[in-house]
């Protein structure tokens, strides 16, 4: 028998009694409050973290094994099909999945936001998925199975944002409430930080390489980094004068790149704060703006026909040689990171583009936009090769699923074919094969 701590024995007695007591075993509850001296005081209460414990492990044991029995089925099922179809048929389905580009039928539509969808993010290891929503709650859910696991509620207003950190184990989510909160996600999500400093509704959250600080961007006008361990801002950049709606770091974590309703883009010194490059042309505010990464630059490069040299080389290694935004002029721009030169407009939305994303493969792009439209364009011919009918009136946000990482293995074999979108509709859907 496995022993527990002194700490985890009182815990465990603790919710043994509450649950004896709110089930009405009193005669056994007294009887077993009488054996634990330590115990001798206890009393029921309804705010302790022991109530309910109990019963809510159980639940989860439950749904867990129904789980597992689940995927245990499904992977006979798939040793099965491998040993009757033979290695040259999975190769053939492993090459059409590397290019998997979601069909007009999602998957799962997950039901129980009370208000618009404005964030997702895929657990980095797990079939897992976080929402966040206007009705002030992140659910989490599973997108195997399009189940809801749970329901954080901590913020009081509107979440903006949520983000996993690369290791899954800590979630950041972001609120009109001014603050930012952090959640143990292996300890049932319990939250552990809660980081005050935005003086107005904070757009956007991102976890900067490493994990240790992440960043944040706000109506007030500022960007701040915080330090994930102590709770304490560390630094304040202001690289506009107007609301800041989106703010990501490159992959070195040394570049910050921002928006805003100034109708521009640009990409500041994470160290210096100094300004390196500013993106203008757009007609409208600016929504979303990333970095294109290193899979999709060779894309890039045979679209507007600058190809890659010796000198380019290190800087597309780095990921921060071109940028998309998405603006409310309906249109999505790529930029010359380095010079601020705009190089090609994605023409197609008919309403505001909120949301971009790219395909692990590296050959296309996927926008959400208010036209209740995903859209997905060719990257090396900037065309619109698909129009998914997502959400209904709007498209609020998309992500692609996560990438595990494999010793020794091609990219493309990584490749995990799930893509999640949420709208206005109060709906998130879950879209694969």
């Amino acid at each position: 028998m496995a022993q527990l701590s002194s700490r985890q024995q009182l815990d465990l007695h603790k919710s043994m009694l509450d649950y004896l007591y709110n089930a009405g075993f009193t005669k056994t509850f007294n009887e077993f409050r009488s054996e634990a001296p330590e115990l001798a005081d206890f009393t029921p209460d309804p705010t302790s973290p022991a109530s309910g414990l109990l019963v809510k492990k159980w639940t989860s044991i439950i749904r867990m094994q129904r789980k597992v029995m689940d995927l245990e089925a499904r992977l006979a099922q798939a040793h099965e099909e491998l040993a009757n179809a033979g290695p040259a048929a999975s190769e053939g389905s492993k090459r059409v999945n590397k290019e998997w580009l979601p069909s007009s039928t999602p998957k799962h539509t997950l039901i129980g936001h009370r208000d618009k969808i404005n964030a997702v993010s895929f657990h980095p290891l797990y079939s897992v998925l976080a929402s966040a929503s206007v009705d002030a709650t992140v659910k989490i859910w599973d997108w195997d199975t399009g189940e809801c696991e749970r329901t954080l509620k901590s913020h009081t207003k509107a979440v903006s944002d949520c983000q996993y950190d690369s290791t899954g184990k800590v979630l950041a989510t972001c609120s009109d409430d001014l603050f930012i909160k952090l959640w143990n996600v292996p300890d049932d999500y319990k939250n552990f930080a809660t980081l005050r400093g935005h003086e107005h509704s904070i757009s956007s959250v991102c976890f900067l390489p490493g994990d240790t600080r992440l960043i944040s961007a706000s109506r007030d006008n500022t960007v701040r980094v915080w330090d994930v361990g102590t709770s304490h801002c560390v630094k304040v950049l202001k690289p506009h004068s107007e609301w800041i709606r989106s703010a990501l770091p490159s992959a070195d974590g040394r570049l910050l790149l921002t928006c805003s309703d100034d109708h521009t883009a640009r990409i500041t010194d994470m160290e210096t704060a100094a300004l390196k490059t500013e993106m203008r042309g757009h007609d409208n505010r600016i929504e979303c703006a990333v970095f294109v990464p290193h899979a999709s630059i060779p894309a890039i490069r045979e679209l507007v026909t600058l190809p890659a040299t010796v000198q380019t080389a290190k800087v597309d290694q780095l990921g921060i040689s071109f940028v998309l935004t998405g603006s409310r002029d309906k249109t999505i721009k790529l930029w010359d990171a380095l010079r601020g030169q705009c190089l090609w407009t994605f023409v197609g939305h008919d309403g505001w583009v909120q949301a971009l994303t790219f395909h692990p493969c590296g050959k296309f792009l996927l926008s959400a936009a208010d036209d209740h439209t995903m859209r997905i364009w060719d990257l090396k011919t900037g065309r619109c090769v698909k129009k998914v009918e997502a959400h209904s009136p709007f498209v609020q946000c998309v992500a692609w699923g996560p990438t595990p990482v494999t010793e020794g293995s091609d990219d493309n074999d990584r490749i995990v074919n799930v893509v999640a979108t949420g709208g206005t509709d109060k709906l998130v859907k879950i879209w694969r094969p």
